[in-house]
């Protein structure tokens, strides 16, 4: 395989920064071909972005022979079914998170990929940063002693009810759009938890638009986060152990990548340096397809996240703490 060439599932607004700008630096990947709803809006799309191929349907991009692997940013309720349409016809996935908060959803998409020897991966694109392998070295080293607790947040403030992320029929939502990235952190740093308790304030369009939970991890590790759409920008992590804190200013968009390593003597910044989570993710998805590497993010951190994120919203919903 000369190039890995990818065609991508609408015109949404995360593609030229999530795929079509990294791609140009990644030699061994090439964005072919685009589809949307809208035929005139993939038009207008690819010639903007210097993509050579416009289909008339979803079914037609999926299709293409031409076409190795499929990049998936639709609505969240359209992740896991178009993710598993492509697989079954021969495409390797990048799904955007989240992949789906229903893990039969998840095991069927990864079930399917195994039976047609294919490549799945959920797009957390901060996991192949060199701040959040950084982080992961520095508590498995112990540089915070035990670890005793995990606090992380991420927030934005957004009041169209017309904007996708606060329309219910697609799934949408503060926990689904950026408590997710909090779940995915503090289950990084803590493994799969034990169970969960989840509370939201469910704002007019009817979704979530504040939205705080906690963990119980093994090793009676805590976790609480918090994330919203209806809150000022925030977005932060901190891992608390037993001698000191690890904490991290912006720990998903990793644009000035610093760790802050607190203990009672001092604080030290480790400068970490500045690298592209978008590109680092196609590089990693190109080695896999490619045969030159493994997968980050495979089936059993997608299935984790999506129990996670399910068993969060059921006790919210039901005002009950949920055994995982």
């Amino acid at each position: 395989m000369e190039r890995v060439r990818i065609g991508t599932l609408g015109a949404a607004r995360i593609t030229p920064a999530a795929l079509i700008k990294p791609a140009r630096h990644v030699p061994d990947v090439t964005v072919t071909a685009v589809a949307a709803r809208d035929p005139d809006r993939a038009r207008q799309f690819a010639a903007k972005h210097g993509i050579p191929v416009v289909h008339a349907s979803y079914d037609a991009l999926i299709a293409d022979p031409g076409i190795d692997a499929i990049y998936n940013p639709l609505p969240n309720s359209l992740h896991a079914p178009w993710t598993l349409r492509a697989i079954e016809a021969g495409k390797h996935v990048l799904c955007e998170k989240p992949m789906s908060r229903h893990p039969e959803e998840v095991e069927a998409a990864f079930a399917a990929a195994e039976r047609a020897g294919r490549h799945l991966s959920e797009a957390f694109m901060y996991r192949h940063n060199p701040q959040t392998k950084r982080l992961q070295q520095l508590v498995g080293e112990g540089a915070i002693g035990e670890l005793r607790f995990i606090r992380s947040a991420f927030s934005y403030s957004l009041y169209d009810q017309d904007n996708i992320r606060l329309r219910t029929d697609v799934e949408g939502g503060a926990l689904m759009d950026v408590g997710c990235y909090t779940v995915s952190g503090s289950r990084l740093v803590a493994g799969e938890p034990e169970h969960v308790f989840g509370e939201a304030w469910y704002g007019p369009s009817g979704t979530d638009w504040v939205f705080s939970g906690t963990f119980r991890f093994p090793a009676n590790v805590i976790g609480l986060f918090h994330c919203g759409t209806a809150l000022p920008e925030q977005d932060e992590l901190e891992v608390i152990g037993s001698e000191g804190s690890l904490f991290l200013d912006d720990p998903w968009h990793c644009t000035v990548p610093v760790i802050e390593l607190r203990r009672e003597d001092g604080v030290e910044r480790i400068e970490i340096e500045r690298e592209d989570s978008y590109r680092l993710e196609l590089e990693n998805l190109s080695d896999a397809i490619r045969g030159e590497g493994e997968l980050l993010l495979g089936r059993a951190d997608a299935v984790g996240q999506a129990r996670t994120l399910e068993a969060l919203h059921e006790s919210a919903t039901n005002g009950q703490p949920v055994t995982i």
